[in-house]
């Protein structure tokens, strides 16, 4: 895995290099595994593959759509996970599908600030670990700030709320969880950009009647991305992290891979 990232990062670097001396479009909303505080622009959608494979095997896929609603001041999207679990043994599926709603509550540089709210469908098997059993809600704010021409930082802070979420034996509970993090952005050119963020998460588990167990994670995610802008107004963004796990997730790491195609609608 260290011979595929190390080759895939050589390949962004040359590519990185030769886009740079296209058109210029500035890469604003591709974050890896933070939110950035923009919202789609009018008649523009964008959608957005992720994919971490960690070191035990395990990984996860997401596709998010994205949606002016009609225009930048709301925004809607979906995200459909899949998954594939180790720990007990092998299991891979479509987990919990969010309906996300967005509102650009701020936009005046150099601070960017919107809000989330998402509905949880309860689309995963919870049996099987993909899902938590029940409709939920996951709420998360976005903040995004231009230091300078060159240093873009952004911050999130999220929680989530699952009522009467199934567990093992049938048992019913509600479980809280919380998001957090902030990373940085430079910008080697406008469609060329390193990046670092840091991420963390607490999330709960039902284990039985009137029992729930809390687990932790924190990852840093230091990663390139680049843009492919085309006259017909499609950007391309490809991009490439390698997740490294701290303090409650130290040993573990993999690699994180990014694309999103956005376009004009029409």
């Amino acid at each position: 895995m260290r011979r595929f990232t190390a080759s895939i990062l050589m390949l962004i670097v040359g590519l990185g290099g030769s886009v740079a001396a296209g058109e210029t479009v500035k890469i604003r909303d591709n974050s890896f595994l933070l939110e950035e505080a923009y919202n789609q622009e009018p008649g523009v959608i964008q959608h957005i593959q992720a994919f971490q494979y960690m070191r035990d095997g395990s990984w996860g896929y997401t596709f998010t759509e994205e949606w002016p609603a009609p225009r930048e001041t709301h925004q809607l999207s979906a995200t459909i996970p899949v998954d594939r679990l180790r720990g007990g043994g092998t299991v891979t599926g479509i987990g919990d599908v969010l309906l996300n709603y967005r509102y650009q509550l701020l936009l005046r540089d150099p601070v960017a600030l919107s809000p989330r709210l998402s509905l949880i469908l309860p689309t995963g098997d919870e049996e099987r670990g993909l899902g938590e059993g029940t409709l939920g809600f996951q709420g998360n704010i976005p903040l995004s700030v231009e230091l300078t021409d060159r240093w873009v930082t952004h911050w999130n802070l999220g929680m989530t709320y699952v009522p009467r979420a199934r567990g093992t034996g049938g048992a019913r509970e509600d479980t809280y969880g919380f998001l957090y993090g902030a990373s940085a952005v430079f910008l080697v050119s406008e469609n060329f950009n390193f990046l670092i963020e840091a991420v963390g998460e607490t999330i709960e588990a039902v284990t039985g009647i009137g029992m729930t167990e809390r687990e932790s994670s924190f990852f840093l995610n230091p990663g390139v991305r680049f843009a492919w802008n085309h006259e017909s107004g499609l950007q391309v963004v490809p991009g490439i992290g390698v997740p490294i796990g701290v303090g409650p997730s130290r040993g573990e790491y993999g690699v994180f891979l990014y694309l999103s195609f956005e376009h004009p609608l029409f």
